[in-house]
């Protein structure tokens, strides 16, 4: 039995990440939408026929018929290998009507262990147990329904949980093989274009109606030869046996992550994902990062800001941005910083709220600048105030410089 990476075994994206496959789907979209609507309405249909026709074979014939209508097509293998002095029935699970599907093949029911009772219990194929609390008191009466004569196979799914079905089985619990010394296995493959079998935290009902959306779903069937249990094996090591028969003849692997496994994994995933998508400060995190996580428009305004921020070090990586996607240019960037002064000040105090004192390069306080320094004071007014555009090209002058110096650039590169 081996260690499959869990992420591997759920499909957490409905749509898919292939451009060309999610062009098709944004085409077949309107036409998806159009066949589900009707689809809803057979499907009353086949709901009712099926709640009017006795169990038959012809009940089964022509419920299946009705079925392909609504994009449920059932096809099977090994027909003969079916077992029919065997009282369970066991297999994998991939979609919310598995027990549906393998209804249609041949009688047997499936016990509603979790979820709704009552009527919706009925009316989605599942066997209400009544009056049984606790998996121990579950056991003892389908143990006694597997004793009783005349009653349809046992159908149960030993992962007690739906996996995509491509890479490997979730561990399988031992209690379902404490019922009977003889199981028959089940494999079960499905297929379907577009879109993905079922995503973790999907209900049944959603998962019906993309069963009617998308064009078809098709459920393979391959029945195994029965297994019987070996003198002196216990149920955990039949379980496995059962297991490895199944994931050898489906292709997959057998592992050893269980149900409650894939419960933790799906709340961690429902955690980390507000916190991915929460905004994080630029000056908080590594350049290097954003550029490996953004696309390739992204990846480039990154880099211009990042050789801004080199010439210009004390302005906030937000303020770089906001002017390079009005610039498109890392030197009308610069310029336009050292020019507009007073509105780079002002939102550059605004930054410091969340970062640090040194965050405001254009701060009224005493932080020090770039602006090159005069070398003597002057004796006339004059000579002591440059005139505005005079500073301007000064620190545009020095900035320049800095970027050259930085990247090995030479003065006539620069132009």
């Amino acid at each position: 039995m081996e260690t499959r990476g869990i992420g591997d075994m759920f499909d957490f994206r409905r749509f898919p990440k292939d451009a060309v496959v999610l062009l098709l789907l944004l085409v077949y979209f309107p036409v998806g939408v159009c066949l589900m609507l009707i689809r809803i309405s057979v499907g009353l249909h086949v709901f009712l026929v099926s709640c009017a026709l006795p169990e038959s074979f012809v009940r089964r014939c022509i419920v299946r018929i009705m079925c392909s209508v609504l994009g449920m097509h059932v096809r099977q293998t090994n027909p003969r290998s079916r077992d029919r002095s065997t009282k369970l029935y066991t297999s994998n699970h991939v979609t919310e009507f598995d027990h549906n599907v393998l209804n249609l093949l041949t009688p047997c029911n499936t016990p509603q262990l979790e979820g709704s009772t009552g009527f919706v219990c009925w009316a989605r194929g599942f066997m209400e147990i009544r009056s049984a609390s606790g998996r121990e008191a579950i056991g003892e009466t389908l143990q006694r329904y597997c004793l009783a004569d005349g009653t349809p196979p046992l159908l149960l799914f030993p992962e007690e949980d739906t996996t995509n079905g491509r890479s490997g089985l979730l561990k399988f619990s031992s209690w379902p093989f404490s019922l009977t010394d003889s199981i028959q296995p089940v494999a079960l493959r499905v297929t379907r274009p577009l879109i993905a079998l079922n995503t973790p935290e999907s209900g049944w009902l959603m998962e019906l109606l993309w069963t009617f959306f998308v064009p078809c779903t098709v459920y393979h069937v391959s029945w195994l030869p029965p297994v019987s249990r070996q003198e002196g094996e216990s149920t955990a090591e039949f379980a496995n046996k059962v297991q490895e028969l199944l994931a050898g003849e489906l292709g997959l692997v057998s592992t050893k992550i269980t149900k409650a496994d894939k419960a933790e994994y799906v709340k961690r995933k429902r955690h980390a994902a507000p916190q991915a998508g929460a905004s994080v400060r630029p000056s908080s995190i590594g350049l290097g990062f954003m550029v490996q996580s953004l696309g390739t428009d992204e990846r480039r305004m990154a880099k211009m800001a990042q050789q801004v921020k080199d010439v210009l070090p004390h302005v906030p990586l937000s303020v770089i941005t906001k002017e390079l996607a009005k610039t498109n240019c890392v030197d009308g960037t610069i310029t336009n910083l050292l020019e507009n002064k007073e509105e780079t000040q002002m939102e550059a105090s605004g930054a410091s709220n969340f970062g640090s004192s040194r965050s405001s390069f254009y701060s009224s306080g005493p932080a020090p600048t770039p602006q090159p320094a005069a070398k003597s004071f002057g004796k006339s007014p004059v000579d002591r105030h440059l005139s505005l555009q005079d500073r301007k090209d000064a620190l545009y002058n020095f900035a320049r410089r800095r970027y050259i110096e930085k990247h090995g650039l030479d003065q006539e590169d620069s132009h």
